[in-house]
């Protein structure tokens, strides 16, 4: 059958999420749910306060932040105009539109730093593929406003202990330092000279990043760029006196915390924006052969706020970390949202005079944070007492025309099918009474 134009779709065309993107429901809703009220309760102890940036911001919030020659910026990032002629993108990280907050709403006036976790959705064109999509979740721990070793330290604390709260075991950081200004430019220069050595072996794709952003290089995915990296020069070796005290003080308090790390000369992180300490959070996969699985990372980003239209820089250091990749592993705790109770006593209602006095007796229950399941659409009591049993619910109320008459219920023991008939202004205290 030929399929018609948009706005006309034949019957038989299929309706379906985007390429990437998908619905949570049920179990996975909650698993979601459930990592997200962990993270908050552990982030609160460390001093973070929330906050929430829009999906949308200005494009150039991102392409002057990210830095082009980014595979985010290039590839990924998805854009549009609106009809006022505003160019929008979907955020692909929050640290940006964080730090674009932290400038709009003067917050440098405040009693520094000042401490966020945030989270939700981001999106990247990027290839899906196992616990990576196109809509993915994040959460965010940030400091604004110190450039004290100390608050690289507390991000990658509050962020391993989130992690260690969800599951995680043997969790080790890959941490290296990339310099400031005043040093960097020197081992761009060295790195540069490195790779115009190897030019003619270097994939193409490479070849522009040298134009652009050679510390791109370091973080290529080509096969043969990551056998030219294993030569390069290590970017702690060019650290000035001030980044090389910086850098040691973190791998004390890391040290002093017991936390697991591997220095990595390599690592540079995805975006433009990071100087100093860059960082990625790796946990053992518990599948045999299988490497190691990011679940996290993150660094300092000084200059993030000038590259944003700031008067002056401001420093900074952030920790983000995949929900996807966690609820998805295997050694995720399936964390219960606290809003979640299982319900103990299952509702049925049985003729029109019942039905109409139903919402009101679920009400009185509710406010006494009874939780309970239900089908009032039902109207037969087999279908309602199959859909209890099937439930495994250990009570029922029963309410008929006749209890609704008389201002009772009748609570079932699902288990042995005893049953008492119970005054409405007497229920919850039968309630209380059952296990």
């Amino acid at each position: 059958m030929k399929k018609t134009t948009h706005g006309n779709k034949a019957k038989n065309a299929e309706v379906a999420s985007p390429k990437g993107m998908r619905d949570l429901m049920n179990e996975d809703y909650y698993c979601f749910q459930g990592f997200f009220e962990k993270a908050q309760e552990v982030a609160v102890y460390y001093g973070f306060k929330p906050i929430e940036t829009p999906m949308l911001e200005q494009e150039e919030v991102f392409t002057s932040s990210i830095g082009e020659g980014t595979d985010i910026v290039d590839k990924e990032m998805y854009t549009l105009k609106t009809k006022g002629g505003d160019h929008l993108a979907l955020r692909p990280e929050h640290t940006a539109p964080l730090m674009r907050a932290y400038l709009e709403h003067g917050m440098q006036n405040m009693p520094q730093p000042v401490m966020f976790y945030q989270y939700g959705p981001v999106f990247r064109h990027d290839k899906p593929q196992r616990g990576r999509y196109r809509q993915f979740w994040q959460f965010d721990l940030d400091v604004l406003g110190s450039d004290k070793s100390i608050m690289d330290a507390l991000v990658i604390k509050a962020g391993v202990s989130i992690l260690e709260e969800a599951g995680a075991e043997n969790l080790s950081v890959d941490i290296n330092s990339i310099g400031d200004k005043e040093c960097r430019n020197g081992y761009i220069r060295e790195l540069t000279n490195y790779y115009k050595k190897h030019l003619g072996q270097l994939p193409s794709i490479d070849r522009e990043r040298l134009k652009t952003n050679p510390l791109r290089i370091l973080d290529s995915k080509e096969e043969k760029t990551k056998e030219i990296n294993e030569g390069a020069p290590d970017s702690v070796s060019y650290l000035c006196a001030a980044c090389k005290k910086h850098f040691k003080e973190v791998l004390e308090y890391l040290e002093e915390m017991g936390i697991n790390y591997n220095m990595n000369k390599n690592l540079v992180r995805g975006l433009s924006y990071y100087t100093r300490t860059v960082f990625e959070v790796y946990t053992e996969s518990s599948e045999e052969g299988s490497m190691p699985m990011q679940i996290g990372g993150g660094g300092r980003y000084d200059y993030l706020a000038r590259e944003l239209g700031g008067k002056k820089d401001v420093p900074a250091v952030g920790f983000s970390m995949g929900a996807d990749r966690i609820v998805e592993a295997k050694w995720y705790k399936k964390l219960s949202p606290r809003t979640l109770k299982k319900p103990k006593i299952y509702f049925i209602q049985l003729g029109s005079e019942a039905k109409l006095k139903s919402l009101n007796i679920i009400e009185i229950l509710r406010k006494a944070h009874v939780p309970i399941a239900q089908s009032l659409s039902k109207d037969s009591l087999g279908s309602q007492l199959a859909i209890a049993e099937k439930l495994a619910i250990p009570y029922a109320i029963i309410f008929g025309v006749k209890e609704a008459l008389e201002n009772s219920v009748i609570v079932r023991d699902m288990s042995n099918r005893s049953q008492d008939t119970v005054k409405l202004n007497k229920l919850l205290e039968y309630l209380k009474e059952l296990k």
